[in-house]
């Protein structure tokens, strides 16, 4: 894919391994990086890390007729957004009743003279919430 490789191409693989993520193969094999002095060559310096095994995010597009003054081409990739409902509810304790008696005295501090406690507090509060 690249001309060059340098052995620390090889660290930077393994660690992108490492959070489940893969080199990208661009669409279109161009430079990223420009030179503006004549004697150096363009190169690949810019990479992009997608997903590993992703059939959706399989490989991004070098446009290096993006670059206006910048010596380096924008990388991008198209992700496919799905509509998707989300079902979602409002829950309520009705104000004077047992239930907030009971819920306020559950996470009132007087009730929490320990970890173990405010951690019991918490979670039933999230889990009211």
């Amino acid at each position: 894919m690249f001309p060059c490789h340098f052995s620390i191409s090889d660290d930077l693989l393994i660690i992108v391994d490492s959070f489940n993520l893969e080199l990208s193969n661009p669409t279109n094999q161009v430079p990223t990086r420009y030179s503006d002095n004549e004697h150096d060559s363009n190169s690949v310096i810019d990479l992009m890390f997608l997903c590993n095994g992703s059939s959706k995010l399989d490989n991004h597009s070098i446009h290096p007729d993006w670059r206006l003054s910048s010596n380096h081409a924008p990388l991008t990739i198209v992700i496919t957004i799905i509509e998707e409902h989300i079902n979602s509810g409002k829950h309520s304790i009705i104000r004077d009743s047992k239930e907030e008696l009971t819920f306020i005295k559950d996470l009132t501090t007087s009730n929490m003279s320990d970890i173990a406690s405010l951690d019991r507090a918490v979670n039933k509060f999230a889990d009211a919430v």
